[in-house]
């Protein structure tokens, strides 16, 4: 049953972390503010991005934003 709530809703793949990421990201910090929030380094930071955009299944294009995509996501429960 799990496995099926997932496939339908990927915000339920992501981990703790990166909902506080996708959270934060939500509140229209910059990479550099989660960061120092979550006292981890830029580079962990973006690791989080990527990891988000593909469990949301949003794929680098040029008339995409991922981080609105993903921010629309979260607000709309996916």
């Amino acid at each position: 049953m799990r496995h099926l709530m997932r496939a339908h809703n990927p915000l339920l793949r992501l981990t703790d972390r990166e909902h506080e990421v996708l959270a934060l990201m939500a509140q229209g910090r910059s990479n550099t503010a989660i960061a120092q929030r979550l006292v981890v380094a830029g580079k962990t930071v973006e690791s989080h991005n990527a990891s988000i955009f593909s469990k949301l299944g949003l794929h680098e294009a040029p008339d995409d934003h991922r981080r609105v995509l993903a921010v629309l996501a979260a607000l709309r429960g996916a």
